[in-house]
């Protein structure tokens, strides 16, 4: 089963993700794709952690490259967060040397709709959240426009395979989809 749990920042999306995935049972990975860029990164990423490790979850960091990712074991739960820090990550890279050359939009999408396929062959439950990016302005630079797009397309790709999908706004879940994919 495939969830996709979308919302705005602060909307309490992360929580009711992973208490979704903690209702499933067994044993559960949570893939981390926020790079930590700066001091405030590293420390939000460690407040996570935390309340990730009260919750069971076994952390894996993949930043880039989600359909070569390979569990030694197979997890009961998989839970994604989040798919922004995803495209973001694979259309920009992480400045780093050694790091892959960035993708453009349509291999980005199509990269990242293959590491779906991927983790949905891996596990029994998968959870992936997203960022609802969309409604607020109109006017960016044609790069973010460009990562707008490829967000867009890869939510909807998600949305299509998933058998729940799941807004959450003020922290209150409405289900825009339940059942079969």
């Amino acid at each position: 089963m495939t969830a996709l749990i979308i919302g705005g920042s602060g909307s309490g999306k992360s929580e009711y993700a992973e208490d979704l995935a903690v209702s499933f049972g067994g044993s559960r990975i949570y893939i981390a794709t926020m790079k930590p860029w700066d001091e405030e990164c590293a420390n939000r990423i460690l407040r996570h952690r935390k309340m990730r490790e009260k919750k069971q979850f076994e952390t894996v960091e993949c930043y880039r490259s989600l359909k070569k990712l390979i569990f030694k074991k197979r997890p009961s739960v998989v839970l994604l967060e989040c798919m922004s820090n995803l495209v973001s990550n694979e259309l920009f890279g992480l400045w780093e040397e050694g790091d892959i050359p960035v993708l453009d939009k349509n291999t980005a999408a199509a990269e990242i709709a293959e590491g779906i396929i991927n983790l949905e062959r891996q596990t029994d439950h998968l959870v992936i959240v997203t960022n609802d990016v969309f409604s607020d302005g109109d006017h960016y630079s044609s790069q973010t426009n460009e990562y707008r797009k490829v967000l867009g397309s890869v939510n909807q790709l998600a949305a299509k395979r998933a058998h729940m999908v799941v807004e959450v706004v003020a922290g209150i879940p409405i289900k825009m989809k339940e059942g079969t994919n």
